[in-house]
């Protein structure tokens, strides 16, 4: 004869299980399960205790024996079913999630839920939980640009390399001109954010001019250097480095992580570094600005100060650039670097790889 497992309870739990047992908005469920608790940690057997609750002295057996394993938390949730899914279900979600990766719709570029289901015979809310389930959204596609530099890893290990382990005695800025910002201001007054609608702003603008934001921003502390300028020429880079140097400790090296843009190779440029041997310039490689954490801090000050702004001149514009500058540096946030040279080279690899495979 099995004999049933013993029930004893904190005061914490018999306090639960009396509160669960009583509470008018608890569900049934959970009420017959804490007393079936309850009534073990008096002693009672399954079978009068299943006569008592007018159920089966299996289901008795199982909650006893879940609270026993699992305490409260094993009878709060319900127990997991066993058995297997229909072979039905299976083939339909199999064919889902084929089609959704590797067939097109005969006249658009992906499909919908409700597309899918249609040619599928299927209904809408079994595709969209296969799709959720397995993180398809073809409705959404990632750009990316693999790097054909000659001088990719040289060029990587050199960036990373300061990221990750920025030299001593010196300072690594990330720096970019961010050109054409535009000063906007709408053709009508848009209406404020309020409970349950967004905020508007018309599609149509007036501009009143560009200018362009030249900034740096140091690895360590995260405090940037910055400036706009109405040009973005190799004369205007040289006064950006003029400025790092006036606003850096003379006696520091400053080590410089710049794109390719021409104007920052400019034989000017290479003669104003020979007339101040503290700064060297090092590039990232081509079509790799997501290597230049600068990139970050322009995305950044773009959501947050530019692009829902309204200026109606472009000194409006520099202002509001330069105040939210200035409280970003009483509070800077350095960009930490984590990627490795070599695991952005091993996953390099494998994007060329894919490539190759795609045009084979």
């Amino acid at each position: 004869m099995r004999v049933a497992l013993k029930i004893e309870l904190s005061a914490e739990e018999r306090a639960t299980l009396t509160k669960w047992s009583r509470g008018r908005s608890t569900p049934a469920r959970l009420v017959q399960r804490a007393i079936v608790v309850l009534l073990a940690a008096k002693g009672y057997r399954n079978d009068r205790i299943a006569k008592k609750l007018k159920t089966s002295r299996q289901t008795v057996g199982l909650w006893r024996s879940r609270f026993g394993k699992h305490r409260l938390a094993g009878i709060e949730k319900d127990a997991p079913r066993g058995g297997r899914r229909p072979r039905a279900r299976e083939k339909a979600e199999a064919e889902i999630i084929r089609k959704t990766t590797q067939e097109k719709p005969a006249n658009a570029t992906h499909w919908s839920v409700r597309t899918l289901a249609r040619d599928l015979g299927l209904d809408r809310s079994l595709v969209h939980r296969v799709w959720r389930a397995n993180g398809l959204k073809p409705h959404l596609v990632r750009t990316f640009k693999v790097s054909n530099d000659p001088r990719f890893i040289e060029k990587l290990e050199d960036v990373v390399g300061l990221y990750l382990s920025p030299p001593e005695h010196a300072l690594v800025f990330s720096a970019d001109e961010k050109s054409q910002i535009q000063a906007l201001d709408r053709t009508q007054l848009g209406l404020p954010m309020k409970k349950g609608r967004a905020g508007t702003m018309t599609h149509d603008y007036k501009r009143y001019g560009t200018t362009t934001l030249f900034a740096a921003i140091e690895m360590v502390e995260g405090k940037v250097i910055a400036k706009c300028m109405a040009r973005h020429r190799h004369q205007e880079w040289i006064k950006f480095l003029g400025l790092i140097d006036e606003n850096t400790p003379p006696h520091l090296d400053i080590h410089v992580i710049a794109d390719n843009y021409a104007t920052h190779k400019h034989p000017n440029v290479v003669r104003w570094l020979r007339r101040h041997p503290r700064f060297k310039q090092h590039f990232i490689p081509t079509s790799s600005s997501w290597l230049n954490v600068i990139e970050r801090f322009f995305r950044e000050i773009t959501d947050k100060r530019i692009r829902r702004g309204t200026f109606r001149s472009v000194n409006a514009l520099i202002n509001a650039t330069t105040s939210y500058i200035a409280a970003h540096n009483e509070k800077p946030m350095p960009f930490k670097w984590a990627a490795t040279a070599s695991a952005i080279i091993e996953k390099v690899g494998r994007a060329r790889i894919a490539l190759k495979l795609r045009t084979a």
